[in-house]
């Protein structure tokens, strides 16, 4: 089985040598806080409380409300793209589109925000739009929403594939204190693996091999299908928005289920900022800076702060919780907002700790929180959940639900905080040291009522420290797109592509053919089939190539064909051996384009027959990549 570890290479090795060579002070050191950590975490509260001029930080906060009753029910399926089931006029058959991908965990989880809304209208003394017993009694809805029984099925046979995989071998190793390894399932619907979850833990024989979270993060194993990974960065922005409709429904039906009570705020209007830079929404900086480098996705002034600090500041004792001068931040800040654009900065004349004070700045100044207004909260609960994977199917899911702004954001300074840990023999800043530091950063704004300084001190800080530790150790695994949300993207893809087919005179029977999945599909057992693939220079097309498909056949093998072919360059010196001896090519990489799917970007190993079969209706098409040039 293919697999996929996520976690930084110095992290991956720390896991495999624990039992070998981590002496008992150091595994303490990392399954917990120390003292200066804590006491760390509290300073840097107490910075924000003072420094961003305002002291009210736990109280009513001017710039934010909470919204009405029925507000959230109604911006929630505005979010969800399900707005025209409250809507007299709505179309069925864009709601049956959505609809008929959900698992019936899922499916539940919008009927409660349908109940939710009515109920409210019916408080407010305002008729309901429709009952929702109208909109899930439908011949549409009851044809396209799968049997309850039927969604465990494919979830608890999706799951035991994994589990009975000699990967999985390890799993009661886990209890006897060797090195920990977790199974990241992306096949099923991260709600649907909480009902098994669930069910599981309340069997007597669970509960007593349960193993305790003892605060050490395992190396996590994801299973790679045939299809490969796809990153955030790889699909096109109309498949996106589809993604983030699906991935709020899942993160909404798993809210439900582990009782998480979250409420979305959002910020009212606020004066505009007379800096350059802090106080500026992402989105304005963004549009500023894209007039100077427009493929920017980081504003450019974070750009040369974490460059800076790369170069300078990863090796400095103490970066990130040593204090700066203030009086040279103050100065620093002004030396930015009038020359940074002109490139005027002596960069050799600033200190580390005053880049890094002005770093947390900028983050903490954001006049909505990095995180946003909406899922701040949300973030925050992540705590709460006791399964390390379920924490992580959560993450997952709020990562994909971010203003891409924001996500961009939020990546590059993760990637810097991942480099400041790798230094940590010579900073002196470990894992959970960079997280105490930095959670109240991103967990604490004006804006957004927060619970996080609230109770037991050392409980809250540390629970707060954990999930800004699991954004940065396992980064990479949250920036990629689930399986299941792919295959439900594919599939309102094709739904949405027969349209006409919901007009006919015999409308059930055409339903049930698209929910019984019936289309029309390639013969897979035609030997070799051989596909043309376009080659694509700008905007067009500028010649085609042939290529024989086998079961092994794998989109970087296409990769190395076509430099061979079209470049005559077989050893042209570009190419990136992988560890399973294939080439990759940096500059280039294999799309598939329409069908099912608006664009796609391929992994290099994604097997090129599974996806034939699969989206038989897209073409392939070779291009530059855009984030080559992104930086992403």
């Amino acid at each position: 089985m293919s697999v996929e570890p996520w976690a930084s290479p110095q992290d991956q090795a720390a896991a495999e040598d624990t039992h070998t060579t981590h002496s008992a002070s150091s595994q303490d050191q990392e399954q917990h806080p120390d003292k200066l950590c804590l006491d760390s975490f509290w300073s840097e509260v107490e910075t924000i409380r003072q420094g961003s001029g305002y002291t009210d930080l736990d109280c009513t906060r001017r710039d934010s409300k909470q919204s009405e009753e029925g507000e959230q029910e109604e911006q929630w399926l505005a979010d969800a793209g399900l707005s025209d089931l409250i809507n007299e006029d709505g179309d069925d058959v864009e709601k049956a589109v959505l609809l008929s991908t959900l698992t019936r965990t899922q499916a539940e989880a919008v009927q409660r925000r349908l109940e939710s809304y009515t109920l409210s209208l019916r408080k407010r003394n305002k008729p309901p739009p429709r009952d929702v017993r109208d909109v899930f009694n439908s011949p549409i809805a009851q044809n396209l929403l799968p049997d309850a029984q039927q969604s465990e099925d494919v979830a608890q046979d999706s799951m035991a594939s994994v589990n009975k995989s000699p990967l999985s071998a390890a799993t009661p190793e886990h209890q006897r204190g060797a090195p920990k390894e977790e199974f990241f399932i992306t096949d099923v619907a991260f709600c649907e693996q909480a009902v098994i979850f669930l069910k599981q833990a309340k069997l007597p024989q669970n509960k007593i091999l349960r193993r305790k979270e003892d605060g050490t993060l395992p190396r996590v194993i994801c299973p790679k299908c045939r299809l490969g990974v796809t990153r955030i960065q790889d699909l096109s922005h109309t498949d996106m928005k589809k993604v983030r409709q699906l991935a709020l429904i899942d993160m909404t039906a798993l809210c439900d289920l582990l009782e998480l009570e979250v409420k979305r705020h959002k910020t009212g209007k606020r004066k505009i900022a007379e800096s350059s830079f802090f106080g500026v929404p992402l989105a304005t900086l963004l549009e500023n800076d894209q007039k100077i480098k427009p493929n920017t996705t980081t504003p450019l002034f974070l750009q040369g702060l974490l460059s800076f600090l790369e170069k300078k500041g990863v090796d400095s004792e103490g970066i990130l919780r040593v204090p700066g001068s203030q009086s040279r931040i103050k100065l620093l800040q002004q030396n930015f907002e009038t020359n940074f654009y002109s490139g005027q900065v002596s960069w050799d004349e600033v200190s580390p700790n005053d880049a890094a004070a002005l770093l947390k700045k900028f983050i903490r100044e954001l006049p909505a929180p990095l995180l946003t207004s909406e899922y701040l909260n949300t973030f925050s609960a992540v705590r709460d959940i006791t399964d390390l994977k379920q924490k992580l199917h959560m993450l997952n899911l709020l990562i994909l639900l971010l203003p891409e702004p924001n996500r961009n954001t939020l990546k590059a300074l993760l990637e810097f905080l991942s480099k400041v840990v790798s230094r940590e023999k010579r900073n002196r800043m470990n894992l959970w040291a960079v997280a105490t530091i930095m959670a109240p950063n991103l967990f604490l704004h004006k804006a957004v009522p927060s619970r996080l300084t609230e109770g037991a001190e050392k409980g809250h800080a540390e629970k707060a420290a954990d999930v800004m530790r699991l954004l940065i150790r396992y980064q990479d695994l949250l920036w990629t797109i689930p399986n299941f949300l792919m295959n439900q993207v594919r599939k309102m893809n094709e739904n949405s592509n027969r349209r006409y087919q919901f007009y006919d005179r015999r409308i059930k029977n055409l339903l049930r053919k698209i929910h019984t999945d019936s289309r029309e599909k390639p013969d897979k057992n035609t030997s070799e089939p051989c596909r043309t693939v376009k080659i694509q220079v700008g905007d067009q097309v500028s010649g085609t190539m042939e290529f024989k498909l086998n079961i092994n056949s794998r989109a970087s093998d296409l990769l190395a064909q076509f430099h061979r072919q079209c470049l005559r360059s077989p050893e042209n010196g570009k190419g990136k051996m992988r560890r399973n001896g294939s080439v990759t090519h940096p500059d280039c990489a294999l799309y598939e384009v329409g069908g099912n799917i608006g664009e796609h970007c391929l992994d290099p190993d994604t097997h090129l027959l599974d996806l034939y079969n699969s989206n038989h209706g897209g073409e392939w098409v070779i291009k530059m990549k855009p984030n080559a040039s992104r930086g992403l």
